[in-house]
């Protein structure tokens, strides 16, 4: 191209694209022989989202920077070697604060903290607009460091749009450059920043947090000359459960320039390198990211200090109550800082009732020395410890963020020692819970996980007992890896009646992505039984999954049309769950069903009636807020001799498009027909039992059973101390949180939340043969504690925003039946009692002049209330009333 055609082109790229014309500045450079100062100022807030009555904590700092070239490259001016120092710094206190602040001495709002560190000089190795390199004489603090690198940080840019990936004080981020005439907008995308490994999270993500972060900065240009810099960034942390719960962390710096006067003159040299050596003896690189660590609390106490009133202490170790649950928590944060020889000494210390609670503590704190101190004092092979075991079991289960430490713990703890059956059966389905959530952390190719699937799968294939194979899907039904599925499908189909209804179990706790059409042709193949005969349970639990993961219209009209075809009992359960669908605004496939049944052929009385039965299938909202959809439901399948034959409550939390089951217990029955002189529809004899499983917070139990056999039944009715049976009880971190968020103005923040759930659920069973009556109940009582602060340091002033809350509910779930009546008399009660609910608020400040604390609060009872079921369950209800009343 000729120079005509070159000038032409690029005159036609002004006229039709003014803005690209225009997209670059001139590089920026600063000029030998003149020191330019900067006036530069930054301010830090923490405040609560939704508490304006309540002020948060504010931070405004002033300073003079000296930015003077020492060197520069010959062949490219963009490139140079600053050296910048910070001096005349001044901490500003907000004068709304002080009114209601008592300070320690009588200096005015306004000090100054000229300290030899932060005057310190740094060397920055600048190549246009982008740092190459910071040095500095000596390591100084970190928070110190952390000021200085804020300030480099806000030296870097660039002047041509794009985006690009940067390394600053926040990590490596992406960063988004618009360049108009004289100035740049930077926008940082703070999420994606890859930094330090700092801190934890909790693997379920409804018990977490929500971070949403923005950050921009302006620059202002004359010439190749910064003349102005202002930053802006701000993150709004919140809880998921509850996003009013939560802080907001704002934070600004601005660089303004105040006047240029001579300096000094270059230093020579081919390189920075060389430059630097000419005024620093050893120069030491310094990192740009920030090294996030967490502020040393000196009056938190100590397990020593601890350990010596442990005697003296008289602790009421009710689970359900606040008071034990804040005492876990603590617990918890000490044993974190506490040595094995200590935490050894606690165990075997400590009275032996309280044992439970302090070993549920020191797995919660998930140190090496807490491991250590467990291994040393657990034996597996000692029976007499067996409840201790499991404890530790399931508390290693609920860990909200376990390692492959903790596997490995209870791995070795299992592996060549001869076990109580009811351990190795808790410690198999344990395993698999720390699996699944590895995985869910993405280290599934740890060789912890990879050789624990390994060998249950060969086991599972080699076992030649169904309570073994029941013991290996129960396994895997914890881990709930996407890998298993084409396993949960084998057994499904083959397996005996047990086998297959613990694997379709399984298969129902996968999210819809993993039911895939093969998931579907197999469950089609055992609801029609196109191979074999399966049971009522399996059949049913197909056709749930059909239901429930986004249906063909084709093979919902095959369910509608099979359910005339069914028992009574079959079709009734089927009905109702396909009318609970429908009333439900939230159920995913609920259009899909309504679309068929605008079909009259299908929406008629004929289809959609059953007057026969007693099974139902029920859910419905407990509490809606704006950000949680708590539900529950029910099902209730009976015989068609008229016995119950397996109910299932269940409930769910959904936040954020997170869902959880919260809690899940069924109770099982079978073989009722062959005491009371009836026989099953299809002929099999099954064995007489009943039994019970549960699963808390998507970690299944072990399963329990009330009684095996007519001999054990009657044997244990005779014995029997008419207490409840435990389904679960002690206290676990439900919520672990720990962030750093490294602000660019160098004021380092770290977020922490801690959420503790003291939880005693029970359940009974009562069966009256000869009155044909069986009650069930299942009584769950808990409490809630919620820890969450965010902290701001800074070398000269420390600030802490803090929420704490406590919750206290208890629930009750009867469910009564008289079986002698025609039809089967059944009343569903779910009893709310009245919810506590507390909750408190401090504003922490600190510094050599001064330390203050603001808290407020608030404590508020909730009334009790039953939560209502359906019509034909109140008018139950009030006839069994009534003959309980006259008899």
């Amino acid at each position: 191209m000729d120079s005509w055609a070159a000038s032409r082109y690029c005159w036609l790229l002004f006229f039709f694209f003014p803005s690209a014309a225009k997209e670059n500045l001139e590089a920026p450079s600063f000029q030998s022989e003149i020191l330019y100062q900067y006036r530069y100022s930054l301010d830090g807030q923490l405040s609560y989202l939704s508490r304006s009555s309540l002020q948060g904590s504010k931070l405004q700092v002033e300073a003079l920077v000296d930015v003077h070239l020492l060197w520069r490259n010959p062949y490219d001016a963009g490139e140079q070697l600053l050296q910048i120092q910070i001096h005349d710094l001044q901490v500003h206190q907000d004068q709304e604060q002080r009114k209601s602040q008592t300070i320690n001495d009588d200096q005015s709002a306004k000090r100054s903290m000229n300290t030899t560190e932060l005057q310190q000089p740094i060397f920055l190795h600048w190549n246009n607009g982008k740092v190459e390199g910071i040095y500095g004489d000596k390591a100084g603090s970190p928070l110190t460091l952390d000021l200085k690198r804020g300030l480099v940080s806000l030296l870097q840019f660039q002047t041509h749009s794009g985006t690009v990936t940067e390394d600053d004080i926040s990590g490596s981020c992406q960063v988004t450059y618009r360049v108009s005439k004289d100035s740049v907008l930077k926008i940082k995308d703070l999420q994606g920043c890859i930094r330090p490994a700092f801190g934890f999270s909790t693997v379920n993500k409804i018990f977490g947090v929500q971070w949403h972060p923005l950050s921009k900065s302006l620059y202002s240009m004359e010439g190749h000359l910064i003349k102005s810099a202002l930053s802006e960034e701000s993150h709004a942390i919140s809880l998921t459960l509850k996003s009013s719960l939560g802080v907001n962390i704002t934070s600004r710096q601005h660089l303004e320039l105040v006047t240029q006067v001579p300096g000094s003159k270059e230093l020579p040299g081919k390189s920075p390198q060389e430059a630097l050596a000419a005024v620093l003896r050893k120069p030491q690189p310094i990192n740009i990211a920030s090294d996030p660590s967490m502020r040393t609390c000196t009056q938190c106490p100590t397990l020593r200090t601890y350990l010596k009133t442990l005697a003296k202490k008289k602790l009421k170790m009710d689970v359900s109550k606040a008071s034990t649950t804040w005492h876990f928590c603590k617990v918890v944060q000490m044993l974190r800082d506490a040595k094995k020889k200590d935490i050894l000494l606690l165990l075997k210390k400590v009275q032996e009732d309280r044992l439970p609670f302090y070993i549920e503590a020191a797995v919660a704190a998930h140190s090496t020395a807490s491991f250590m101190a467990l291994s040393e004092f657990l034996d597996f092979g000692n029976t007499k410890q067996a409840p201790l075991l499991e404890k530790f079991l399931y508390a290693a289960a609920f860990s909200p963020h376990p390692s492959k430490e903790l596997l490995r713990l209870v791995q070795d703890k299992l592996n060549g020692k001869k076990l109580d059956p009811a351990i190795w059966e808790t410690g198999n389905i344990v395993i698999g819970s720390l699996i699944g959530k590895l995985c869910q952390m993405k280290l599934c190719g740890l060789q912890e996980v990879r050789h624990g699937m390994e060998t249950v799968l060969q086991r599972l294939k080699n076992a030649k007992e169904d309570s073994e194979r029941v013991i290996y899907l129960l396994f895997l039904k914890s881990a709930l890896l996407p890998g298993s599925i084409p396993t949960f499908l084998h057994y499904a189909e083959v397996g005996s009646a047990t086998v297959s209804a613990i694997a379709l179990s399984a298969l129902q706790r996968y999210p819809a992505q993993h039911i895939s059409s093969k998931v579907k042709m197999a469950m089609k193949r055992i609801f029609h039984e196109v191979r074999r005969r399966y049971q009522k349970i399996s059949r049913l639990g197909a056709a749930e999954i059909l239901l429930d993961n986004d249906p063909l219209p084709m093979d919902f009209a095959n369910i509608l049309l099979a359910t005339r075809e069914l028992e009574p009992e079959m079709s009734r359960f089927l009905l109702s769950k396909i009318q609970s669908i429908v009333h439900s605004h939230h159920h995913p496939t609920r259009q899909v069903i309504q679309d068929v049944l605008k079909d009259p052929q299908l929406n008629n009385y004929y289809f959609l009636s059953s007057e026969v039965g007693s099974s139902i299938s029920f859910s419905g909202p407990l509490a809606v807020t704006n950000d949680t959809l708590s539900s529950f439901g029910l099902d209730l399948l009976f015989s068609e001799f008229g016995l119950l034959r397996k109910s299932i409550s269940t409930f769910s939390i959904v936040s954020h498009g997170h869902q959880l089951h919260a809690a899940q217990v069924a109770i099982e029955a079978k073989g009722f027909e062959n005491i009371l002189g009836g026989s099953t529809t299809d002929g099999e004899e099954e064995e007489f039992m009943a039994g019970m499983s549960a699963v808390l917070f998507d970690v299944p139990l072990r399963p329990v059973t009330f009684f095996k056999g007519y001999t054990d039944l009657m044997s244990k009715v005779l014995m029997s101390s008419g207490e409840a049976t435990s389904v679960v009880k002690g206290n676990v971190l439900l919520m672990d949180h720990q962030q750093a968020i490294p602000l660019q103005s160098g004021l380092p923040t770290v977020i922490t939340l801690q959420g503790g759930l003291g939880l005693d659920v029970s359940a009974d069973i009562n069966v009256n043969l000869w009155e044909q009556e069986f009650t069930t109940s299942i009584k769950t009582r808990g409490a809630l504690t919620i820890d969450f602060q965010a902290e701001l340091d800074a070398p000269f002033f420390q600030a802490t925003v803090k929420s704490q809350t406590e919750v206290g509910m208890a629930t009750k779930f009867n469910v009564a039946a008289r079986l002698s009546a025609s039809p089967v008399l059944m009343c569903l009660q779910l009893r709310e009692e009245d919810v506590s609910y507390r909750e408190i608020f401090l504003v922490s400040e600190s510094s050599a002049n001064h330390s203050t604390t603001v808290r407020k609060g608030r404590w508020i009872t909730i009334p009790g209330r039953e939560l209502p079921f359906h019509r034909a369950n109140s008018e139950m209800c009030k006839i069994l009333h009534a003959e309980t009343m006259e008899q």
